[in-house]
Formats: C-alpha cells, sequence, structure tokens
C-alpha cells in the first residue's frame, strides 16, 4: 500500500468537505449532503477496506500499551488517520447543520470548523461554549 497517496488522497477528499462547510451558508443542502455524508462515507469505505486488507499483527485497544503497538504499524495508523478524518468531518458538519437549525449566525459557527479540524473535540466545545454564551443553547438543547 502506498501510504504517502492514500494519505494524501484522503487529505484532499477531506479538504474538500471542509470547503463544502465552509461556503454552507450559500449552499446549506449540498454542504450537508457532501460534507456530512457522501464524504464521511467515502472515507468510511477506505478505513474498512484498510482495517479488512491490511489487518494488524498485534496490537489491540484494551490498553494504552496495546494501542501503542497497534499504531505502530503503519496500516493501523493510516486507517486511525482516516478515522480521524472521517469523525473531524461529521463533527464539523453537525455544527453547520446545528447551527443553522437553531438560528446561530455563520459568524459564529465559523471560529468552531477550523478548530474542529485541527482540534477535533476543542471544535465542538468551542462551538458549545459560543451557544452557551450567546443564549442559542437554552433554545434547543437537540
Amino acid at each position: 500500500m502506498n501510504h504517502d497517496l492514500i494519505f494524501s488522497l484522503a487529505g484532499m477528499l477531506a479538504m474538500a468537505g471542509w470547503a463544502a462547510l465552509l461556503l454552507s451558508p450559500l449552499i446549506p443542502v449540498w454542504s450537508d449532503r457532501v460534507a456530512g455524508l457522501v464524504i464521511p462515507a467515502a472515507l468510511s469505505v477506505g478505513y474498512v477496506a484498510i482495517l479488512l486488507a491490511f489487518p494488524a499483527p498485534n496490537g489491540g485497544l484494551g490498553s494504552f500499551a496495546e494501542v501503542r503497538e497497534l499504531f505502530s504499524h503503519a496500516d493501523a495508523l493510516m486507517a486511525g488517520w482516516i478515522h480521524f478524518l472521517a469523525f473531524d468531518l461529521v463533527v464539523g458538519a453537525w455544527i453547520c447543520r446545528h447551527g443553522r437549525s437553531i438560528g446561530m449566525p455563520f459568524w459564529q459557527v465559523a471560529p468552531c470548523l477550523p478548530v474542529t479540524f485541527l482540534f477535533g473535540p476543542a471544535g465542538f466545545l468551542l462551538f458549545q461554549l459560543i451557544r452557551a454564551v450567546s443564549g442559542t443553547f437554552i433554545a434547543r438543547v437537540s
């Protein structure tokens, strides 16, 4: 497996999804479909294909030592990276969709996107903090 090529392709695919999220005020339906469904599904297919075609010979998820051993294998690391790309994009898409559904202005949502892209859970937390400060958290919690 050419890890550099897969890394680049997965990254470009994810970046297309993030670009769609940044354009979501202009194309909300397409942004939801592309960044919230199509691209995460494509990344998920790649993730599952790597897991099935290149299982890690050892390591696991039961302890920190097992996880460290698991990610010492390039194929498992690649699967982990794609997992990261897919799930952060799903969270970013949810942030955009949910912000829109509760009436948050996009200028409040937009700073959460690069933080989610770079630091995953910190972007989700930032979104929740902005919701709380702006009063939209109480408006709709779901």
